[in-house]
């Protein structure tokens, strides 16, 4: 095995480490990227993902660790931001030497970064890899684990979205409410479930066949549609994108603004596709409720892991993220900018505050 290759990228993207781990009797190619542990040990989870390059491996990597600690922040995690991308298709490549490889380099960082499962991981896979690191969360119940985060992952998202309601329409409720999910796969299904049950109607689309007669098969319901263009045409009120990341880019924007969606609340990750669209949204008069302020019950369930998981603890917590979207509404229209601006700007407060007393020695 080859050893990894710490990197340094902080004058360039704020990461203060980033490192590249390569296995050859394996095939593992994986990024690790650590953004800051300024809020402590840096936790977020395990991508794997047939990458078109190196380079967008590394630039989704980037991203993800970013947004992981302004998550972790805005969650009240004693926790700083990191990710991890596995290079491959996790339906063809994945192996237990892989996985075990990939844990031996986790175990190499010594702490400074907890892994949990993401998009093309479940609680199996964290299992492998916790053979060789004791760094891992999100592992089954019979491992000593939470297992599947996106319990209260989609439970964070729906409470995010009783803020939203709040805002607009004066209620909590989103019965009678139309929204959109687009990806139904751990996180869109299970929030799917808890709408319909609040009494909202869904629209859904997937890319995956198999996803959408599971779909079905729970939820019969539900109506579905060919693609997002078809989802933003089908006068909902609330648009979820629960997928992979750049959901909100300038096509969807003149979608969302012709459909008359009235906001944007989902589970995915990194959703606006780039700088300025959530000004844009804010113009159009569409409430953004920032993703990575939304679906931290996933982070809140995992990191609970780390102190001997209780469920009903984790879920109390993962519920306060209804307070939170609803402290970051009420910032922004008090200080004139977007939902995202001002979500931001919160958990930098709440970083700098708690870093500072790292001054404080302790012997």
């Amino acid at each position: 095995m080859t050893k990894a290759s710490p990197l340094v990228f902080g004058r360039h993207t704020g990461h203060e480490q980033v490192v590249f781990c390569h296995d050859a009797g394996s095939g593992l190619r994986a990024i690790i990227a650590l953004h800051s542990t300024a809020l402590g040990p840096a936790l977020g989870g395990t991508r794997f993902y047939p990458y078109e390059s190196e380079d967008a491996a590394l630039e989704d990597v980037l991203h993800l660790s970013r947004g992981m600690t302004y998550k972790n922040a805005l969650a009240g995690l004693d926790h700083g931001g990191g990710k991890a991308v596995i290079i491959g298709d996790p339906e063809l490549d994945k192996s237990e030497t892989q996985l075990r490889a990939y844990g031996r380099f986790v175990q190499s960082l010594g702490g400074r970064y907890i892994t949990a499962c993401d998009v093309g991981t479940y609680v199996a896979d964290m299992d492998i890899v916790a053979r060789e690191s004791r760094w891992v969360t999100g592992r089954s119940p019979a491992e000593g684990g939470a297992g599947d985060s996106s319990v209260l992952t989609a439970f964070g998202v729906f409470q995010g979205m009783r803020a939203a309601a709040e805002r607009l329409w004066g209620g909590t409720s989103l019965a009678g409410r139309r929204v959109g999910v687009a990806g139904v796969g751990k996180v869109g299904s299970k929030l799917t479930g808890l709408l319909l049950d609040e009494g909202a109607s869904v629209v859904v689309t997937d890319v995956s066949e198999h996803a959408l007669d599971q779909l079905r098969a729970a939820h019969p319901q539900v109506d579905v549609v060919d693609d997002t263009t078809a989802l933003l045409g089908a006068g909902i009120d609330v648009y979820a994108p629960c997928a992979l990341g750049g959901a909100l880019d300038d096509d969807t924007m003149t979608l969302l603004t012709e459909g008359k969606v009235a906001a944007v609340c989902g589970g995915a990750n990194n959703q606006l596709a780039h700088a300025g669209i959530e000004k844009s949204l804010d113009d159009a008069g569409i409430l953004y409720a920032p993703d990575y302020v939304v679906n931290s019950g996933g982070v809140i369930q995992v990191a609970d892991e780390l102190h001997g998981f209780s469920f009903d603890r984790a879920r109390t917590k993962a519920t306060k993220i209804f307070d939170t979207t609803r402290e970051i509404f009420q910032l922004a229209a008090d200080d004139g900018v977007p939902p995202a601006v001002a979500a931001d700007r919160l958990a930098e407060r709440r970083i700098a505050a708690v870093s500072r007393l790292r001054d404080v020695y302790l012997g």
